[in-house]
């Protein structure tokens, strides 16, 4: 049974009945409360880790309730609800640190998935604040993409058709960012996704991958690490070889980043990219041991970019990396072994525009 707060201050009985129904069915404490004056005082008394604020609250303006909020607590985890017609409201809350949104009429599936992706974003940034305070200009810079982001969902609430479109792009952002901020939790690693994406769409386009494909390729390269969320940074960052038992917590990262990305069902090519980028083309890699074309292309493709610039990339166990041709020699020497040929052969004709 979870132990998370949840306070709901909508004016509107029926979203109030709507969300403390799912949430509470699925173990959330839920108070309630239909004036913004009464949800501020249940807040100071309970404390909760998340909130759903309707932006057309009568006593108060919203943009206030959202300012005390996050005074009170800047960690706190709000979900802003309202009609399509309020997206510059919307826009505003966003930028005053509300973490997401939801238009109504409210759906249950959306409510839980919001609820429960607000408070993990809470939990992931509690943890890792110490290492988040050293990335605040990549912060600002994310900022600034979500008031373009909120931009374009003003303009997409004019079709509504578009809606699902919008969402899968807020989710795929979030998670995105995640990522860069897992990347620069250790400066040896920062870039590392972006690199190795970009390496990775030029080895496909050499090969004639179908675009659309190309698109999922470049999306699970910029999530292939999401999985080191759950490894210890006295691991990632260890200056030393790693002792067996720390190389299977290595081990895992690549089926944990599936499983987080597990719930986006539009996102199944780039889980599976994802889940076996450490694959070897010989069956001797992981998570499952598969081996030559039974391993998806993309997580081919992926190995031999994501394993280039690693290798002429600094990490905390090798203060120097390898010269380029050094590391073009040892991707050779590795075809038809940990590598796909056809990729090592489209690699070797695209490395010179890395």
């Amino acid at each position: 049974m979870t132990e998370e707060k949840v306070l709901i201050i909508d004016s509107e009985e029926s979203a109030c009945n709507l969300v403390k129904s799912v949430l509470s069915s699925r173990g959330f404490q839920v108070s309630v409360a239909q004036t913004a004056g009464v949800g501020l005082h249940l807040q100071e008394e309970n404390e909760c880790q998340l909130i759903f604020l309707d932006l057309c609250m009568k006593d108060l303006d919203t943009r206030y309730i959202v300012r005390e909020l996050k005074r009170r607590d800047d960690r706190i985890a709000l979900i802003i609800v309202g009609y399509p017609d309020s997206a510059n409201l919307v826009q505003e809350a966003l930028n005053l640190g509300a973490s997401d949104y939801l238009y109504k009429p409210l759906r249950s599936d959306e409510v839980y998935f919001k609820a429960r992706h607000a408070l993990e974003l809470r939990q992931f940034t509690t943890n890792n604040s110490k290492a988040l305070k050293g990335i605040e200009e990549r912060n600002i810079s994310l900022q600034k993409q979500n008031l373009l982001l909120a931009r374009r969902i003003e303009e997409s609430t004019k079709n509504l058709s578009r809606l699902y479109e919008d969402l899968r792009e807020t989710y795929m952002r979030t998670i995105k960012a995640l990522a860069h901020a897992l990347d620069a939790r250790d400066h040896y690693t920062y870039s590392h996704s972006d690199n190795v994406t970009r390496y990775a769409e030029l080895i496909a386009r050499q090969m004639n991958v179908d675009m659309n494909y190309i698109e999922d390729i470049k999306d699970a390269c910029q999530l292939h690490d999401l999985g080191k969320i759950g490894v210890h940074d006295s691991v990632l960052t260890k200056p030393s070889a790693l002792t067996p038992e720390e190389f299977e917590e290595i081990k895992q990262h690549s089926q944990k980043g599936a499983q987080i990305l597990e719930p986006l069902k539009f996102l199944d090519n780039v889980i599976d990219i994802v889940k076996h980028h450490h694959e070897r083309w010989d069956g001797k890699g992981y998570p499952d041991g598969l081996k030559g074309e039974g391993i998806p292309i993309g997580a081919r493709i992926m190995s031999v970019a994501d394993s280039y610039d690693a290798m002429v990339s600094a990490r905390p166990y090798r203060k120097v990396g390898l010269s380029v041709n050094e590391a073009i020699e040892e991707i050779k020497k590795n075809s038809a072994l940990q590598f796909d040929p056809a990729a090592v052969e489209a690699f070797l004709k695209v490395v010179d525009k890395f």
